[in-house]
């Protein structure tokens, strides 16, 4: 079977077509519980989100700042396993016929075994993996079995890329291009800044997957503003702090819908 890297690139394309960036929803699996994140998710689809993506939680996570790691933490000891990351992909994606990633450091798909990685993610129908921490260099393995099960490889750049370093990243990648944009890790800012513009300009003049911006935007204003320069947006701590900041579950996904809602609109400016 199949994974999904031509729904995400025509979801991608779609929103163009639309005159505006789509939205992209980031939520661990396994948070707050198994059941709990699969409905976060959809929650997060059903409200307004184009694309997810799926964090497979991991004990040491370089690039993500407090919020997901509690969440991580959350989820780890739930006991969250793959499975349950790969079960969340497919109820979510055949719950709303989306496109949903996986996002997740490069150790746990190399203990599990790249080909059995690939193929459970293509059966679940997933569309491809985000891997902020595996080298270029290191790559042509997982990419030509990401090939073969039609899945996209995302990498992430961040401003400290120099120009030919980011050319070399795109070259390789599929899907989308993930830009950081800024140095550190995940979590809301007051302002995303001019550094994220200069990023995606940068980035654009070496490929033309789409450019996505991540790192930073949670509210409507912030979406706007990115949407007015990128490709996508990419939301995770905002989400994740709707569920922690919430009384119950069933609260934390009425938060995690309305904050997918009020996304959109702001992505939908100017359209």
């Amino acid at each position: 079977m199949s994974g999904n890297i031509e729904l995400l690139s025509d979801t991608l394309a779609q929103a163009r077509n639309e005159n505006r960036a789509a939205l992209i929803a980031y939520l661990p699996a396994g948070f707050p519980t198994v059941d709990g994140g699969i409905a976060a998710v959809k929650a997060a689809l059903d409200g307004g989100a184009d694309i997810v993506e799926v964090g497979l939680p991991h004990s040491d996570p370089v690039l993500d700042g407090p919020v997901i790691q509690t969440a991580d933490d959350i989820a780890l000891r739930g006991g969250v396993k793959i499975a349950d990351v790969m079960r969340t992909v497919r109820e979510a994606h055949e719950a709303t016929g989306k496109p949903v990633l996986v996002m997740t450091y490069w150790n746990p798909i190399d203990r599990y075994g790249i080909e059995r990685f690939t193929t459970e993610l293509a059966e679940a129908g997933g569309a491809g993996c985000i891997l902020p921490d595996l080298p270029v260099e290191e790559s042509g393995v997982w990419r030509e079995h990401a090939e073969k099960h039609g899945l996209a490889t995302v990498f992430v750049v961040a401003p400290s890329s120099q120009d030919a370093r980011l050319a070399k990243i795109t070259a390789a990648g599929s899907g989308f291009v993930y830009a950081a944009s800024l140095m550190g890790v995940t979590g809301t800012r007051e302002s995303v800044g001019a550094q994220a513009q200069d990023l995606v300009r940068r980035t654009r003049a070496t490929t033309e997957l789409p450019v996505c911006v991540g790192l930073g935007v949670s509210n409507p204003e912030q979406a706007a503003e990115v949407a007015s320069f990128a490709d996508g947006v990419i939301v995770g701590s905002a989400f994740v702090k709707r569920i922690l900041d919430a009384p119950d579950d069933a609260e934390g996904l009425v938060a995690v819908r309305e904050l997918a809602a009020e996304l959109a609109k702001g992505v939908r400016r100017g359209a």
